[in-house]
């Protein structure tokens, strides 16, 4: 299998007619963590040390003895490591409503270069189509309100949770057939939705076909979870309106728990999402880390 080409910016070195840009060479470094201020430092000063010693072509090497952000220089080596590989990049980013995700998925993307980002409640809505309520009433629901599709809700001991978890189950189905597709295709794709379960979502991925990186986002503090459905009412003019969310905010925090519980059995990372920024930066991490073993196995 090829895997699609990600649509990532070369190197920015200099060489073969292109001259060495400090500007780009500064996003590429901002791009793997590198604060903005001293990446465009690091790029001033590469482009110093070219100029003195009259070369026109930077290596990486160099610009490690330049740099002094050991970590990440190392991510850089490692994110340009990726781009090598001739396989498709698969994340998984699970978390409860309210935690980021579709946010975090889409700079992830962006700086991975991956072209696909979906949601698992697109996969949801999708089924709504073909199955009515009376055959799978749980998609008929949102994830935190799933509770009330349950045909003998007395008998859970949590019902936000039971249905929550039905729906899960009928959701994954689907997202086990997108996960198969695009390893049928070499597609790379950042998949991100609250119905990533751990210990539920078993997708078909073996080490040689993909590099995978499974995370749960959470927001730990209530109060900044809470803030975060008043940014979504100002920013969706009222399509999501905040109050729905704060009615049901206690079940809410509820399937947080649930998915951290679960990820945390299940050795899936758990990643603070309240500063998106940082947040972005982990989940890279782990996609580097999944390059890195891939390209140990033999």
């Amino acid at each position: 299998m090829t895997s699609q080409p990600r649509h990532t910016d070369p190197l920015p070195l200099g060489g073969d007619g292109v001259a060495y840009s400090k500007g780009l060479m500064a996003r590429a470094l901002t791009a793997v963590g590198v604060p903005t201020m001293g990446a465009h430092d690091l790029a001033r000063r590469v482009e110093e040390d070219l100029r003195a010693r009259g070369e026109t072509v930077a290596d990486l090497d160099r610009i490690e003895e330049l740099a002094e952000d050991d970590a990440a220089m190392g991510r850089l080596r490692r994110y340009f490591a990726l781009r090598e590989l001739d396989l498709p990049v698969i994340v998984l980013l699970g978390g409860a409503t309210g935690t980021g995700k579709s946010t975090v998925a889409t700079e992830l993307a962006y700086r991975l270069g991956i072209t696909r980002v979906t949601s698992t409640d697109f996969i949801r809505q999708t089924m709504r189509a073909f199955f009515s309520r009376d055959f799978m009433p749980s998609i008929h629901f949102s994830s935190f309100e799933a509770g009330e599709a349950l045909r003998e809700p007395e008998e859970a001991d949590d019902p936000a949770i039971a249905g929550f978890l039905d729906q899960s189950r009928y959701v994954l189905a689907g997202v086990h057939a997108s996960l198969e597709r695009a390893l049928e295709e070499g597609w790379s794709m950042v998949l991100e939705g609250v119905h990533l379960v751990p210990g539920l979502v078993n997708p078909p991925l073996e080490a040689e076909q993909a590099v995978v990186a499974r995370c749960i986002l959470e927001i730990s503090d209530p109060a900044v979870h809470e803030t975060h459905f008043y940014v979504r009412d100002a920013s969706s003019d009222g399509v999501r309106p905040v109050a729905r969310y704060l009615d049901r905010f206690d079940e809410i925090r509820r399937i947080q728990e649930e998915l951290v519980a679960r990820a945390r059995r299940e050795g899936v990372a758990v990643i603070e999402s309240a500063n998106v920024d940082e947040a972005v930066m982990r989940a890279l991490d782990l996609v580097l880390a999944g390059a890195e073993q891939v390209e140990r196995v033999p």
